[in-house]
């Protein structure tokens, strides 16, 4: 069951980043080992930051820390609605990187990555709060692997362009409700919903 979350989560938060990675593959200036490096950096730090602030909330009880819950529920909502109103207008030019050294295109790629991720956080913290010390390890485990798997499907997915229309076409549209169930679980699993009705 971790396994799959940890799956499931990662898939969930970062199908709009491998639309980022298939233009740093696409570019020449930008070699493999760089981007994977890059990449790899950029979700560590993500990760990283929501452990530690899942770590501090510990001291909380976790039905109440179950409450971080909401904010998967509310960025996958507020993704519907831009969805509606088709208000898809992101800058993914990263044509200006500076790619003029090795250094400098991991950085590049490990910056963008960072700067991508606020929704990360946002999911992960919650999600890591209600998680035991192993079942921690065991989901940082499957990101690190996805990770590596993110790249390599991006990269092949360079060299076929036919397949990665309808992926650009109909990804995106599961993201806002796999956001919304992430949220009802981390809340429902941490005893949140208990805790909203003993309140009433």
């Amino acid at each position: 069951m971790t396994l799959i979350l940890g799956v499931a989560v990662f898939t969930a938060t970062n199908i709009d980043d491998i639309f980022v990675l298939l233009g740093f593959f696409a570019d020449p200036r930008y070699k493999v080992r760089h981007v994977v490096f890059g990449q790899c950096i950029g979700i560590g730090v993500l990760v990283l930051v929501s452990v530690v602030a899942a770590r501090i909330a510990l001291v909380i009880p976790p039905a109440y820390v179950g409450l971080l819950g909401i904010i998967p529920v509310a960025i996958g909502i507020k993704q519907l609605i831009e969805s509606w109103r088709n208000e898809k207008a992101r800058d993914e030019d990263r044509s200006d990187a500076a790619a003029g050294s090795s250094r400098r295109s991991v950085l590049a790629v490990a910056t963008i990555t960072i700067a991508n991720g606020g929704d990360n956080i946002g999911v992960y913290t919650p999600l890591f709060a209600v998680r035991s010390v192993m079942d921690t390890l065991v989901i940082v485990a499957v990101f690190a692997v996805m990770t590596v798997l993110w790249c390599a499907a991006a990269r092949w997915l360079v060299h076929h362009p036919t397949i990665g229309a309808p992926i650009r076409r109909y990804a995106h549209r599961s993201l806002p409700f796999v956001l919304i169930a992430l949220g009802i679980f981390i809340m429902a699993e941490a005893g949140t919903f208990d805790l909203l009705r003993n309140q009433e």
